[in-house]
């Protein structure tokens, strides 16, 4: 009696290893999923829209018209106004974020399931970057424009408010969302080599707040010589529109240059230290 011999199903071949945009999809949707990141960005839009409209209200209800004819306006710098709380207090908002992307993986320990998902540390690396930016700048972006234009029409009564068509304003406010988002970047690089949420932010703490502090109790000549290497002038170059550039600071994008070499150097370092390192 013949037997017939039954073969085993079989699998199709592999279709190659996961790649950097299956990754970057599920970073989003991670970054979606989590409560507190609705949380810090409604906070960032909330704290300098808010605080950027009262400061606009207080400047505009202190403001005195020249006294006489031919006397000098009041001399002040109207977009700077709008969105200062958003170059101040954003940046903080935003280094919480950054930090939290990655040290929330590391403090659960879900940073092991994701290495099992996506074994290539470095496309895994690049993907969070990726994701985390991208969500930062749009939100930064929306931020910035809504401070500004609400700012300028409280600023409208000292017939001294500006438009994006002034001279360097566009720049401004697109400027200071990049610096926002490049400030997130800092911290999330700061993260993958710290791997402590708190550590991390107080790392960050120091670097663009406590540093420029204690510079400023500096002689004079070390100021001048000091400032334009600190992270956070990058901040006040890339929004100031009037009265000229602070001339011991480099150019608005210089400036702005400088900071994002940091960030580079910074996420390079936390990179390889991300691949190196175990979970």
């Amino acid at each position: 009696m013949a037997t017939t011999t039954r073969q085993a199903p079989v699998l199709p071949a592999p279709s190659g290893r996961a790649g950097f945009g299956g990754t970057l999809r599920s970073e989003f949707t991670k970054i979606r999923s989590v409560r507190s990141t609705y949380w810090t960005l409604l906070m960032l839009f909330t704290v300098s829209v808010g605080l950027g409209a009262g400061i606009s209200a207080v400047v505009a209800s202190d403001w005195s018209q020249p006294q006489g004819p031919g006397a000098p306006p009041n001399i002040y710098d109207p977009t700077q106004i709008s969105i200062a709380a958003l170059v101040y207090l954003g940046q903080l908002v935003i280094v919480v974020l950054g930090a939290l992307v990655l040290t929330a993986e590391y403090s659960t320990g879900m940073i092991r399931t994701s290495l099992i998902a996506m074994p290539r540390r470095i496309v895994l690396y690049l993907a969070k970057a990726a994701a985390f930016a991208a969500v930062a700048l749009v939100v930064s972006l929306v931020t910035a424009f809504t401070a500004f234009f609400l700012g300028q029409s409280l600023l409208a009564r000292t017939h001294y408010s500006a438009t994006l068509a002034g001279h360097d304003v566009l720049r401004a406010v697109i400027g200071i969302a990049l610096y926002i988002t490049l400030c997130g970047l800092f911290a999330f690089a700061a993260a993958a080599i710290i791997r402590n949420t708190a550590a991390t932010i107080t790392a960050m703490i120091g670097l663009l707040f406590v540093i420029p502090t204690l510079v400023n109790l500096l002689p004079h000549s070390w100021q001048n010589d000091l400032v334009r290497w600190l992270p956070s002038s990058a901040g006040r170059a890339i929004s100031a529109t009037v009265g000229g550039q602070d001339p011991h600071l480099f150019s608005p994008w210089g400036q702005f240059a400088v900071f994002a070499v940091y960030a580079a150097v910074l996420l390079v370092v936390g990179g390889i230290l991300f691949r190196k390192r175990d979970a």
